[in-house]
């Protein structure tokens, strides 16, 4: 188990702001970041990073917390692996008593394939330095111009042309065959063993985060049965549609140059990362997914694509560009000379020659496929029509008004067709796409009805109280360490005259004035969970005077770390959104804490208080007629005379249905 000592050295080192900023591109927004969720499809940024409060928020998917967190969300990560992985990047040593023979038959299943995948890129690579590897694989990566420094960089490796070396390794170093299995490095057949890759140059894929995921190998025979390229197959940690060959080591490039280029080979990325464009990926020779489009999407929204200058070449390129469109990106196409490809054009230019060529061959995807399909379709009428709707399909993808009408002008200028026939060809395709999506979401909606058996009474009560319960934890969390001046009402009884009521601002800390009168009600949250967050935050505020967000967070699992962050980052949220336009406000600007708390303990109480009456209200409709209710029908005009009472008191009234407005969402 890793020690109390390093897990306090990583929370203390680790900036929020700098481990996200590993995985997504963040853009300065007032004293946060902002940028899109790396957990959901979207196109307008909704997860937010406060440097101040060190927290993160996606209010897309409802998940939060702190650096911890969200590499365990992010990567999949238990605890101890966030921790050292963190210790990793922040370069501080992981203290670590010994595990059991018990802890380690409790790793998960899926710990072990990384570890499996770990260890077979390590022994690939030691494999190079052997006769038979210098012989043969690293002999062809130093006939593709690859560097010592490139090949140990990529973690390059070679797997011996024989029936299971690597097999017998790694079951005689103590890994069990079941995962060497599971993760194909190895072929199980009931009494048979053998290597997958055997006789294969090997080239590892790592995760954004730098874990090794699966392989690709090369066989370097002329055996024309074997798949020249073969790839791990599908596992619980490799999924070839969620992953992309170089993304690790050019993340931080991507996201420096604000651009990808994207290719089709490893070699490709290994050479042109070589010559000095570093900010290259590749999808292994699959067809583009909106998987790894949204992994490219968190690093920056600007790719190009590069690929052959052969026909086949060209009609790659445009394959599955439809979808970086669709995501609202920006995405160019650039085609070598014929006869080359980005492999062996890095191979013989400096990176100057590269970029400059890059830059200014680069073309917008809509007029390279334009003027392609143009020469394809000429002096063909009906090849010109389809090509014509081919193009317009593409433009309907972009989700951008104003790209779209630059794109139909640009469009028809190059085909020789008149605006308004593209427009109006343009108009039925997204009108059908529109009218696809409707009857999708009307379906979801009629699933969702189908599914709600409550009453509509019972969904706002619970509305009601669950918001109540949820502004007293932010009130907490936001300002419960604050002295404040509260109103508080005192009775003055003369025996003499009447009793009187008056009212005198007395100094209280936030959290005390909440305790106090939650105390004094006797009022316990209706939601668990808020009272389990509620009674944590109250004890380190009775003992420490002050509240330490962070502390709070590292004390509960992941499930309330995300509460306690969705909370913290309320403000942040109606940055992001138009709220107002929906009636939705947090706190107001001219409110003070103490009344802004005051009245949210008024309308807890004139929660309870509805609860009441509605409950006593169900015993007289439920008793028998010769029953003798007077008493309980006092009780509930008792009970709403306080509540006429509580509403007077408020400077602000809030109507039931209008409540959320008010509160922190």
């Amino acid at each position: 188990m890793i020690s109390r000592t390093t897990v306090d050295a990583v929370f203390d080192a680790a900036r929020v702001e700098e481990v996200i900023g590993d995985f997504v591109q963040l853009k300065k927004s007032g004293s946060n970041f902002k940028g899109l969720s790396p957990f959901s499809e979207e196109r307008t940024p909704s997860f937010m990073v406060s440097p101040v409060k060190q927290i993160w928020k996606d209010f897309s998917s409802g998940k939060g917390g702190n650096a911890v967190t969200f590499i365990m969300e992010h990567e999949h990560f238990t605890f101890p692996e966030a921790i050292k992985w963190l210790a990793k990047k922040y370069n501080i040593e992981v203290e670590e008593t010994q595990q059991t023979d018990e802890q380690k038959l409790e790793q998960d299943a899926k710990e072990s394939m990384f570890l499996v995948s770990k260890y077979a890129a390590e022994w690939f690579q030691k494999q190079l330095k052997t006769e038979e590897g210098r012989a043969i694989g690293y002999s062809y990566f130093k006939e593709r111009g690859f560097s010592d420094e490139t090949i140990e960089y990529f973690q390059l490796g070679y797997n011996p042309d024989q029936w299971s070396a690597f097999t017998d390794a790694a079951i005689k170093a103590g890994y069990q065959l079941d995962f060497l299995d599971k993760t194909g490095l190895s072929i199980v057949k009931e009494e048979r063993k053998f290597d997958r890759f055997k006789g294969r140059v090997m080239f590892p894929i790592r995760s954004l985060s730098g874990r090794v995921l699966g392989f690709g190998g090369r066989i370097l025979t002329n055996d024309k049965k074997a798949a020249k390229y073969l790839n791990s197959p599908q596992s619980e940690i490799y999924d070839k549609s969620k992953v992309l060959y170089g993304i690790y080591e050019a993340k931080q490039s991507i996201a420096k140059e604000d651009l990808c280029y994207l290719v089709e080979g490893y070699t490709d990325v290994i050479q042109l990362h070589q010559a000095g464009v570093k900010n290259v990926v590749s999808s292994s020779g699959t067809a583009l997914t909106s998987q790894q489009i949204r992994l490219i999407q968190r690093l920056t929204k600007n790719i190009t694509v590069l690929y052959d200058g052969d026909a086949a070449g060209m009609r790659a390129a445009i394959r599955g560009t439809d979808l970086i469109l669709e995501a609202g990106m920006n995405v160019r196409v650039c085609t070598f000379p014929d006869g080359e490809d980005p492999d062996s054009f890095a191979k013989s230019h400096t990176q100057s020659e590269i970029t400059d060529f890059l830059t200014q061959n680069a073309k917008d995807f809509i007029s390279f496929k334009s003027n392609l399909l143009k020469e394809e379709a000429a002096g063909d009428p009906i090849k010109k029509a389809g090509m014509i709707r081919d193009i317009v399909n593409s433009i309907a993808k972009i989700p951008d008004d104003i790209s779209r009408e630059i794109y139909v002008r640009e469009s028809a200028a190059i085909l020789e067709i008149g605006e308004d026939v593209l427009f109006s060809t343009l108009a039925q395709v997204r009108n059908a796409s529109l009218n696809e999506e409707k009857k999708k979401q009307v379906r979801e909606q009629s699933k969702q009805t189908l599914s709600k058996v409550e009453t509509p009474v019972t969904a706002l009560k619970v509305d009601r109280r669950a918001l109540l319960e949820r502004s007293i934890i932010a009130i907490l969390l936001l300002y419960g360490g604050e002295d404040e001046f509260f109103e508080e009402e005192y009775i003055r009884d003369d025996s003499e005259q009447d009793v009187e009521y008056f009212t005198k601002k007395e100094k209280h800390r936030v959290y005390e004035k909440i305790w106090m009168d939650l105390q004094a009600d006797e009022i316990k949250f209706a939601n668990p969970d808020f009272q389990i967050i509620y009674s944590k935050i109250i004890d380190v505020l009775l003992l420490e005077q002050k509240l330490d967000t962070q502390l709070i967070l590292t004390a509960f699992d992941g499930e309330y770390a995300n509460v306690i962050a969705d909370i913290t980052m309320s403000d942040e949220k109606y940055q992001l959104h138009d709220w107002e336009r929906n009636k939705i406000f947090p706190k107001q600007k001219n409110q003070t804490v103490s009344e802004y708390t005051s009245q949210v303990l008024r309308h807890l109480r004139q929660s309870l208080i509805f609860d009441l009456v509605e409950k006593i209200n169900k015993i007289i409709l439920n008793s028998s007629p010769d029953k003798d209710n007077t008493e309980a029908l006092q009780q509930v005009k008792d009970y709403n005379t306080l509540r006429r009472k509580l509403d007077d008191k408020n400077s602000t009234v809030i109507p039931s249905d209008g409540l959320s407005r008010f509160l922190f969402n």
